[in-house]
């Protein structure tokens, strides 16, 4: 999948709103496996375990709040490859 956004941004100088969802759901997918490995190896508080488990769900599953902030991370991905 990295390869494909890679390349499309690379050649076509895209900059789409489907590129940036795939960019979103990247970071996504980044922050949930941090998220859990976190989980694993550090002592956090119940409360934001909990928290973060309710987010360990597809992206296309997340709320509209929650995308935006995905959103917002690719946007800076964006910007740093042009």
């Amino acid at each position: 999948m990295i390869n494909e956004i890679f390349e499309n941004l690379v050649e076509q100088e895209d900059t789409s709103d489907e590129t940036l969802e795939k960019l979103a759901a990247l970071e996504h997918e980044q922050w949930v496996e941090w998220a859990k490995n976190i989980l694993e190896t550090e002592d956090i508080s119940a409360e934001r375990s909990e928290r973060w488990k309710d987010l360990f769900i597809p992206y296309d599953e997340l709320s509209e709040e929650m995308k935006e902030a995905d959103r917002e991370y690719a946007r800076k991905v964006l910007k740093a490859l042009k």
